[in-house]
């Protein structure tokens, strides 16, 4: 008498079916689908950041005086906007540009300016002058470029709205 011993198939047994080489489980799609999520979350947390920090700093264009003071330790010498009214009997030509002080009340910093100031450049007006500090203490700035606003249809169409902090009106 022979009897015969059945085995049994190891494709038929769903628990060795993935060891085997058998269809693939959900486990990997799972995971490569939470993978993805991550990397989109992660981009859209680096988007977010970035347009913050760009509007953020596009929004702020100049500093007051008072301003700069306040944050001169933190400014150091790195190069930012400062705004000021141009004190009265304080313009000097230089050799390579010219110097003068602006003011914000009773704070006031040397602007030491290369190059040639604009045609409208003039005692009272608001000018943003384009620099730095000398120093984390100083009160002496360093200035590449002054700014004056001006336009000749912006004055004829705004006559209250081209005065200086002290009152006087810039020339167009």
């Amino acid at each position: 008498m022979t009897s015969t011993v059945h085995e049994p198939n190891p494709s038929s047994n769903p628990s060795t079916a993935s060891v085997r080489g058998g269809p693939a489980l959900p486990g990997p799609r799972r995971r490569t689908s939470k993978r993805l999520w991550l990397v989109f979350a992660i981009l859209a947390a680096a988007f977010v950041f970035l347009l913050v920090e760009g509007l953020g700093s596009s929004l702020n264009f100049f500093d007051t005086v008072d301003q700069a003071y306040a944050h001169r330790a933190s400014l150091g010498t790195s190069t930012f906007n400062l705004e000021g009214d141009v004190v009265d009997g304080s313009i000097h030509p230089t050799a390579v540009g010219t110097d003068f002080t602006i003011a914000e009340g009773d704070r006031k910093v040397a602007v030491d300016n290369t190059g040639s100031p604009p045609q409208l450049f003039q005692v009272g007006i608001a000018v943003v002058a384009v620099g730095h500090f000398t120093s984390d203490h100083s009160s002496s700035f360093v200035s590449h470029q002054i700014l004056v606003k001006h336009s000749a249809n912006y004055c004829a169409a705004n006559p209250n709205r081209v005065k200086s902090k002290s009152g006087n009106v810039v020339l167009c």
